[in-house]
């Protein structure tokens, strides 16, 4: 690989943080907690926005069930970001069903917690696999997600989503680079740029809510990002899991 390739990921993060700096503060819309799914059942309001969290749940136990099961299925380097990423999407099950119980923004910060830290592990995981030594992946872990705490933080505090939402941002486009500089199986690629596709097209059905929901009259926008999402959580898993043929078989 030419030394020059390898600023490639810094390039990219300098440019992002730089249009977020030109472009000023970025708040949150004044009618975001408005979802459509208005339903009811068995007593649990905003039936449908809740319980489609279950995808979360679902894929942060197999993946926890196989990082301390099978060890012999996952790199011992990646292993504390995987952790941390399959413990944050465990997360999200529990703190998006609770938000969406009775959605307002003090509940907000717990929803959107875990996401960030799922990102943070995100741009732990792949150095870890690549180029960095177990000791800085471990401080680097610890580092990004500090910062993911900070942007929910400072979100909270400022109304300014710049710092949560550039962390979604290179969790999406860092990974595949750095895939791609150090020759990463192609395997891990192709699965890695499923989960992409999957969390772009949850982040577009999100924005047509209302939409879908009135064209389906079953299902909105917001609860098909939840389960989009949870496949995104699982593809990337995937390429991690070093599964054997009969186990892949079973699980589909």
């Amino acid at each position: 690989m030419k030394k020059y390739l390898r600023f490639i990921p810094i390039a990219l993060t300098l440019t992002l943080v730089g249009l977020f700096l030109w472009h000023g503060p970025i708040v949150q819309l004044a009618n975001y907690h408005a979802f459509a799914d208005q339903s009811t059942w068995l007593g649990i309001d905003h039936a449908m926005d809740v319980l489609s969290n279950f995808g979360f749940l679902a894929v942060g136990l197999w993946t926890l069930f196989f990082l301390f099961s099978r060890p012999q299925c996952i790199n011992s380097n990646n292993k504390p970001a995987l952790t941390v990423f399959a413990l944050s999407v465990l997360a999200t099950a529990w703190c998006s069903s609770y938000y969406h119980l009775a959605p307002d923004d003090t509940r907000l910060f717990w929803d959107r917690l875990p996401i960030a830290i799922a990102c943070a592990s995100l741009l732990s995981l792949i150095p870890a696999a690549c180029f960095v030594s177990p000791k800085q992946a471990r401080l680097e872990l610890i580092g990004f997600c500090v910062f993911a705490f900070a942007s929910v933080w400072w979100w909270q505090q400022t109304s300014d989503l710049r710092p949560y939402l550039s962390l979604q941002v290179l969790a999406i486009t860092l990974p595949p680079v750095w895939q791609w500089l150090y020759g990463r199986p192609s395997r891990e690629r192709v699965w890695f740029a499923v989960a992409i596709a999957c969390y772009v097209l949850a982040k577009c059905v999100e924005m047509a809510d209302a939409s879908i929901l009135s064209a389906t009259a079953m299902v909105s926008g917001h609860t098909i990002k939840h389960v989009l999402a949870a496949f995104a959580a699982y593809f990337i898993l995937k390429a991690q899991l070093k599964l054997p043929d009969a186990l892949v078989v079973k699980l589909h």
